[in-house]
């Protein structure tokens, strides 16, 4: 009788760290969507040693807001590398992202993209317009 107590307890455990990975999720996206974005960061950043506990579904969404997230603090190179992420994971596993995340997602790359690959509006931090023949 006591293996299955201790079974029971064991799976318990994991359902409760399941449910305490999702609720760290979901105060990120509410900070987020309150544009709390650095409270939303320190949420997904204290998350991420456990993203793999997470279903895709959840691994897309994290990586979606961590993305956006960096996006909207301007950490450009960061917000490229975690959006680039949900793109790979929503690829791989449909349905992981609103359709209105995915469109969001997508215009935030393309502009990322122009970082890295010219037409840049700006550098970071600068406001000014960013010309590769001054260099």
């Amino acid at each position: 009788m006591r293996p299955i107590a201790c079974l029971i307890l064991v799976c318990a455990g994991l359902l409760a760290g399941c449910a305490t990975y999702s609720d760290a999720l979901n105060r990120a996206a509410r900070h987020y969507q309150a544009s709390e974005y650095e409270r939303a960061l320190t949420s997904l950043k204290l998350l991420e040693a456990d993203i793999d506990s997470l279903s895709p579904a959840d691994r897309a969404r994290y990586a979606y807001l961590r993305g956006m997230a960096d996006y909207r603090m301007n950490f450009r190179a960061d917000a490229r590398y975690w959006l680039g992420v949900a793109r790979a994971i929503d690829k791989a596993n449909p349905g992981g992202l609103q359709p209105s995340w995915r469109n969001m997602m997508h215009e935030a790359l393309a502009d990322l993209d122009r970082d890295v690959r010219g037409g840049a509006v700006g550098q970071p931090g600068d406001g000014a317009a960013f010309s590769p023949q001054g260099l």
